[in-house]
C-alpha cells in the first residue's frame, strides 16, 4: 500500500515562503492532480515528495513511513520530468534499461522488465533508434517506460505533456491514463492544464500561492467550488462574474440584485446575510440562458468552435460575460439579447471570495452531491 502523507509541509527560498502548511492525503492506487497557475508551489511539492527538494516544515510519509531525510534513490519513487531527460548517445532500451544496470540487477530482469514496459507503450519496434530519431510523443513514452522498469511505489508527472503539440497531448494523456489503470499505482501528477486535471485526476488539489485552496473529485470541484479562485480557475471558458448585492430571500433562498436593478434568484442560504451586501454572482458560460425578460447584453464576438460557439456580451453597466451554445451561431455581432440565470446553476460568493453555502434542496437537485 503506497499512501501518501503531506502534514503542514513547508517550503521556504530565503525569506519567501513558497509552500506555506500543505496537508494533502493521497490514497493509495489513487490518481491524484495537482493544479494550479504558474508559481503556485505545485511543481515544487513535487519536487519535495521525490526529495529533489529539502523539506523545511512538516512531515512526509509514503507507505507510512517518515521520509524526509531519506535520499531520493531510497524512497521507492520513480518520476517523470517535463524535459523527457534522456541520454542522446544511448538507443530507447539503454535508456530505459539504464537505472536498473546501474542498481546492479540482473540481465534477465532488466529485459524482462524493459519488455514489458515497451509493449505496454508500443514502443518495441523503437527500441533500437535513439531519442533523436523519436517525436516527442514517443520520447515521451520512452520516459514514462524508464520509470516503470524500476518497478516503483510511486510515479511523479511533472508537467509531462506541456512539450507536446495538442493532438500528441490527447493521445499521451489517454496512453497515462490506460498506464494507470494497468499499473493501479499511486501517480501524482502536475499540471497547470486544467483539461488534463479533470479528464485524468480520481482528486485534484487546486493550489495557490502555497496553499491548498480546495480538494477533490473533479466534477466536485467544478459544480461546488469553495472559492472564487477556483471557481475561476476551473472551466474553460472560466466561470462569469457579476458584482451583485443581497437583495433579501425568498423561502431561505438569496436573491442577488445585478447593476442594472434586475433581481436574480440563487440557491445559496440568505441566513446572515445583510440586505445590500456587496457579493459575487457566479455562472458557468453553459449554464446562461438566452430569451426571457432578463437583463439585454450586445454581442461583441462570435467565436465558431464547430461543436459549438462562444458569444462574447457585455452589458449596460459594463459587465462582461461569455455563453457558451452549442451548434453554429446565428446571432452575430451588435444584436442585443436578454439574458437569464437560472437559479439552480448560480453560485454566490462573499466579500472574501469564499462561497456562500447552498440550500440542500439545491445540492439535490444538482445530482451531483458526494
Amino acid at each position: 500500500m503506497t499512501e501518501v502523507v503531506l502534514d503542514a509541509l513547508t517550503k521556504r527560498f530565503g525569506r519567501t515562503d513558497v509552500i506555506r502548511g500543505v496537508d494533502l492525503s493521497i490514497r493509495s492506487g489513487e490518481f491524484f492532480v495537482l493544479v494550479g497557475p504558474s508559481g503556485c508551489g505545485k511543481s515544487t511539492l513535487l519536487r519535495m515528495i521525490a526529495g529533489l527538494e529539502e523539506i523545511d516544515g512538516g512531515t512526509l510519509s509514503i507507505g507510512g513511513a517518515r521520509v524526509n531525510d531519506l535520499a531520493p534513490k531510497n524512497r521507492g519513487v520513480a518520476m517523470v520530468f517535463q524535459s523527457y531527460a534522456l541520454y542522446p548517445h544511448m538507443t530507447v532500451h539503454e535508456n530505459m534499461a539504464f537505472g536498473l544496470r546501474l542498481a546492479r540487477t540482473s540481465s534477465e530482469t532488466v529485459e524482462a522488465r524493459v519488455r514489458r514496459a515497451a509493449e505496454m507503450l508500443e514502443l518495441g519496434p523503437l527500441l533500437d533508434r535513439r531519442p533523436a530519431d523519436l517525436s516527442g510523443g514517443q520520447r515521451q513514452r520512452v520516459a514514462i517506460g524508464r520509470a516503470i522498469v524500476r518497478e516503483p511505489r510511486l510515479f511523479l508527472f511533472d508537467e509531462p505533456l506541456s512539450n507536446l503539440d495538442a493532438s500528441l497531448r490527447v493521445q499521451t494523456r489517454v496512453e497515462i491514463a490506460k498506464l494507470h489503470r494497468a499499473l493501479g499505482a499511486t501517480m501524482i501528477y502536475v499540471t497547470h492544464d486544467q483539461t488534463e486535471a479533470m479528464t485524468l485526476a480520481d482528486r485534484i488539489a487546486v493550489m495557490r500561492e502555497g496553499q491548498v485552496a480546495q480538494v477533490g473529485r473533479p466534477l466536485e470541484l467544478y459544480h461546488r467550488p469553495a472559492d472564487r479562485f477556483v471557481a475561476g480557475f476551473l472551466g474553460s471558458p472560466a466561470m462569469n462574474f457579476l458584482s451583485v448585492r443581497a437583495a433579501g430571500a425568498r423561502g431561505g433562498a438569496l436573491r442577488c440584485r445585478l447593476a442594472d436593478g434586475t433581481e436574480v434568484a440563487t440557491p445559496a442560504r440568505a441566513d446572515g446575510v445583510a440586505e445590500g451586501a456587496a457579493l459575487t454572482l457566479g455562472i458557468r458560460p453553459e449554464h446562461v440562458r438566452t430569451g426571457g425578460d432578463g437583463p439585454a447584453f450586445e454581442v461583441d464576438l462570435v467565436e465558431e468552435l464547430g461543436e459549438a460557439h462562444l458569444l462574447h456580451l457585455s452589458g449596460p453597466t459594463g459587465e462582461r460575460l461569455v455563453v457558451r451554445r452549442p451548434g453554429g451561431a446565428e446571432t452575430r455581432a451588435g444584436a442585443r439579447l436578454a439574458l437569464a440565470f437560472p437559479a439552480e446553476t448560480c453560485h454566490v460568493f462573499g466579500e472574501d471570495g469564499a462561497a456562500l453555502a447552498r440550500l440542500p434542496e439545491a445540492e439535490r437537485a444538482r445530482g451531483d452531491a458526494p
